[in-house]
């Protein structure tokens, strides 16, 4: 049964991974592949009912992740409607494609580590719509945004989901790991940027503003909507901080905030005028195939993670490789493979506190290695996820021109990290 299910899942992966050659959708390969993964261990299991109580649990967190992405996404449509990214791409007046870089990688360093690197990468990717008008050059972009956004998560306890995880599962504290993994997380950022700063040059063009496309939404309810939309998103792990509900919960809250507030402030407008300021014209833009998508890529890994499989190759490691560091940098790689977050799920699960106290080595750098190391490739985190689905990235043309920086930067912050707590933990 194991082996039928990893056979199912490399086979679904390639098709994914194939999606432009053989035609077939990402998202039908990804939801095929997650159903046959559930079938063929219900199929093989001696209780039914308790295979079916595993996947309702599992679908559960599944549902929270699709439910926050959605109100991002939305969030982020409403503010495109009313011209609202329109603050920050007017105040960018370099056309030099490096100046653009680095003024990208730092607001999305930081941005990410404020909200989180998936909602970052959405609102970072729709500003780029606004500023590059080449496609091949915002596929770039969109491709380093996920490294930045995936590097500013790290460091910051409501960042990256599993740095998160750690947070809440008592491994990390927050003064602690952003002292620990803040330079790594760094290093990360800038050695792809300074290696690009040596290769790139030119200048971009931005898109041409369309004389004749009136605006139904004055400058005042553009500054409003954009501003509130912001602050609905930053409220996001205020709201998990004060309630300990999960992140969707606050997500969901600042949508139906919003939803009521533009209702209103459009309420004596034409309904042609009001319909395209509205949260339902929003919901009507989103990408549903990337949802479904994200759907099948995390049944398809819960079912790794029931059949413990996840757990098997986390134990596997620990026996043939033995070194602590080589595990936690073969830890990170593997999240690009397989989702990180039933992969610190697992490892959680096979070591102690007692093991390993809160704030060791292995618990911060564990935090830096799955954050990072799903940059490799362009479904191995969900921030690669919503990029691939926003953009509709090829996962080959991601591997042949951003997966080699992915990896500079993922291994530079790992050397920095080492030696800094070598340095300070051991004198």
């Amino acid at each position: 049964m194991e082996f039928a299910i990893i056979i199912t899942f490399v086979i679904g992966y390639l098709a994914i991974a194939l999606e432009h050659p053989i035609k077939i959708n990402k998202a039908a390969s990804a939801l095929l592949t997650g159903v046959l993964c559930w079938t063929i261990y219900v199929l093989g299991a001696a209780d039914k009912d308790a295979v079916s109580h595993t996947l309702i649990e599992h679908l559960g967190e599944i549902s929270g992740i699709l439910f926050f992405l959605l109100g991002a996404m939305t969030i982020v449509e409403l503010i495109d409607a009313h011209d609202g990214f329109q603050i920050i791409t007017d105040r960018i007046k370099t056309q030099s494609i490096v100046k653009l870089l680095w003024i990208v990688g730092v607001i999305t360093f930081f941005l990410s580590a404020a909200l989180d690197n998936l909602t970052t990468t959405i609102v970072i990717i729709s500003m780029l719509r606004k500023i590059l008008s080449d496609r091949d050059k915002r596929l770039f972009f969109a491709g380093i945004t996920i490294i930045e956004a995936n590097a500013g998560g790290a460091w910051s306890p409501i960042g990256d989901v599993t740095t998160t995880m750690l947070w809440v599962g008592g491994q990390v504290t927050t003064l602690r790991i952003i002292e620990g993994v803040f330079l790594a997380s760094v290093a990360c950022l800038l050695v792809p940027l300074l290696y690009l700063s040596f290769r790139m040059d030119g200048i971009f063009q931005m898109p041409k503003a369309d004389e004749n496309a009136k605006s139904t939404s004055t400058a005042s309810e553009r500054n409003f909507v954009f501003f509130l939309g912001v602050a609905c998103l930053i409220f996001v792990p205020v709201f998990k901080t004060i309630t300990h509900l999960p992140p969707f919960m606050g997500m969901l809250f600042g949508l139906g905030l919003m939803w009521v507030v533009t209702e209103f402030i459009h309420s004596g407008k034409d309904e042609a005028d009001k319909d395209s300021l509205s949260v339902n014209y929003a919901l009507r833009k989103i990408d549903t195939p990337s949802i479904l998508f994200f759907l099948g890529i995390l049944v398809s890994i819960s079912a790794l993670q029931a059949t413990g499989l996840l757990a098997h190759a986390a134990l596997w490691l620990d026996a043939t490789i033995g070194n602590q560091t080589a595990i936690i940098v073969a830890l990170g790689l593997l999240s690009s493979i397989v989702d990180n977050v039933p992969l610190v799920a697992a490892t959680q699960g096979m070591y102690s506190l007692q093991q390993y106290p809160t704030d060791s080595f292995f618990w911060e750098f564990l935090a830096y290695a799955t954050g990072t190391g799903g940059s490799s490739l362009i479904i191995g985190s969900a921030a690669g996820v919503a990029a691939m689905g926003i953009e509709k990235i090829d996962f080959f043309w991601y591997m042949k021109r951003i997966t080699l920086l992915a990896l500079l930067g993922y291994f530079a912050g790992a050397i920095v990290y080492v030696a800094q707590y070598n340095l300070t933990q051991h004198p």
